[in-house]
């Protein structure tokens, strides 16, 4: 007989036949595998996924051409509602252990906080709190008090408050200082800041006209001087946090930007970007510190809370108590304030400043970290490791660099030691694939060199050395 006049073949092929025996929604629901996971996820959700999934099954089928496997979709139908479940109740936001040795990785969340502070967040956000109450005065209060203190102490400003990034930080200024009037700045200051926000753009939403003096690579004071005129509100100085301009350059110093802006009665604001509170210069990073821009006398500056301060997302608004509280008043500033899950976490890093305690601050553990203690710990690592492998990867360690990253610091590097593993079986943007996607446990980030996987401990915590184990014996398999 021919498959043609087959019934059975028929039977396989037949998108009719396959369409009548699809289950109805409530047929599915009522099945002791489904009833159990509409009891652990929900029967909302698990009723949703049932409908989606059969009439997607519906539409495949009602095309014309056979539908090879079509009954075995029938047969599966309850674990494809299971599985499909479980990713829709999947978390999408997930933990990584960042082996890329890039400290402040823009794609990874830049700044761990530490432990202290996310405990502190834990518990004002399953709390009430005090964020607007006065309980000595018993009255409402600001949550600027919470933090405004500890900037002052530690920047030695006037006053503070915090908004919800430092490109916020920079709009709310020129918008309260510059709106509808002129803000001199240095060509060569004009930065873009990651993903696409730029200086001008910011600049231009806030209602600040811009005038642009000097050159890209030279400007000088006189530059700034020939360009006042009775609309100039502004002296802007941006820190070149992600960039840098060498060879044949020229740049006023702050001091000078502030003694012309204090003869023409001119404030001065200055965009530090990464918002270094502690001098890193032990750990060869030259970067300015906020301390040193106040003292010296900036009307406001602004930096970001989750950089080098190591803490939460946050624009930090600095400085005489005169514009920070013009700033303050803006109606905008409400639209771009921070919660009190950021002003905990804050408030906690500050603390660890304050006290000298600068190793509990997660990233500035890392840069401070010697390289000598990072090859004690690749070496430990590298000894558990090798047993593992068998003959399927060669493991080396080897002196390198780490970054800062996060816009900070771009021609600075720390010297570490890294662990290069070059597969035997696997290429290594295969291991890393697999670091990346395991089918079960954290992904792992890493890097590729000279077709080697690189993996720097100086971003990987010490309790995340065992599961970092495990990824890498399950990639090499």
């Amino acid at each position: 007989m021919s498959p043609r006049a087959n019934p059975a073949a028929k039977m396989h092929t037949d998108p009719a036949v396959h369409l009548r025996g699809i289950p109805s929604v409530d047929e599915l629901l009522s099945r002791p595998r489904l009833l159990a996971l509409a009891e652990k996820a929900g029967r909302g959700i698990v009723t949703i996924v049932t409908r989606n999934v059969l009439a997607d099954l519906r539409a495949r089928l009602k095309d014309a051409a056979p539908v090879p496997g079509a009954q075995d979709e029938l047969a599966g139908l309850e674990a494809m509602i299971t599985a499909e479940v479980d990713a829709t109740l999947a978390p999408s936001l997930r933990p990584v252990i960042n082996a890329t040795g890039v400290i402040l990785h823009t794609n990874l969340g830049r700044a761990p906080i530490s432990a202290q502070a996310a405990g502190r967040m834990a518990e004002t956000a399953t709390r009430y709190s005090n964020l607007e109450y006065d309980i000595e005065c018993g009255e409402r209060g600001k949550r600027d008090v919470h933090t405004a203190r500890l900037l002052a102490e530690l920047t030695g400003a006037e006053s503070a408050i915090v908004v919800n990034n430092n490109a916020a930080a920079v709009f709310l200024v020129l918008n309260t200082l510059a709106k509808g009037a002129e803000v001199i700045v240095s060509r060569g200051e004009l930065i873009e800041i990651g993903d696409g926000f730029r200086i001008p753009d910011i600049m231009a939403e806030s209602g600040a006209v811009l005038r642009e003096v000097g050159t890209t690579n030279r400007t000088r004071i006189r530059d700034y001087e020939r360009a006042t005129t009775e609309r100039t509100r502004l002296l802007l100085r941006v820190h070149p946090s992600n960039f840098r301009i060498t060879g044949f350059t020229e740049r006023p110093s702050l001091d000078e930007i502030i003694a012309l802006g204090r003869r023409l009665q001119i404030p001065v604001f200055e965009d530090l970007g990464s918002g270094c509170l502690a001098d890193l210069a032990a750990s060869g990073i030259a970067e300015p510190v906020v301390r040193a821009s106040c003292e010296a006398g900036a009307s406001v500056v602004s930096f970001s809370g989750d950089k080098l301060l190591g803490g939460p997302q946050a624009g930090i608004i600095a400085g005489k108590k005169e514009f920070v509280e013009r700033i303050r008043r803006n109606p905008l500033f409400r639209a771009l304030r921070v919660d009190k899950l950021t002003i905990a976490a804050l408030e906690v890093t500050l603390q660890s400043y304050l006290r000298g305690a600068l190793d509990e601050v997660p990233a500035l553990r890392m840069i401070r970290a010697t390289s000598e203690e990072i090859k004690a710990r690749a070496s430990r690592f590298a000894a558990q490791l090798r047993p593992l492998l068998a003959d399927r990867a060669d493991l080396e360690i080897r002196g390198g660099f780490s970054v800062i990253g996060g816009g900070s610091t771009p021609d600075q590097q720390l010297a570490t030691f890294v662990l290069r593993i070059t597969g035997r079986r696997n290429s290594a943007p295969k291991l890393e694939e697999r670091l990346r996607k395991p089918e079960r446990g954290t992904p792992v980030i890493a890097r590729i060199e000279e077709d080697c996987l690189i993996l720097d401990l100086c971003t990987v915590f010490a309790d995340e050395e065992p599961a970092l184990l495990a990824a890498l014996v399950s990639a090499l398999t």
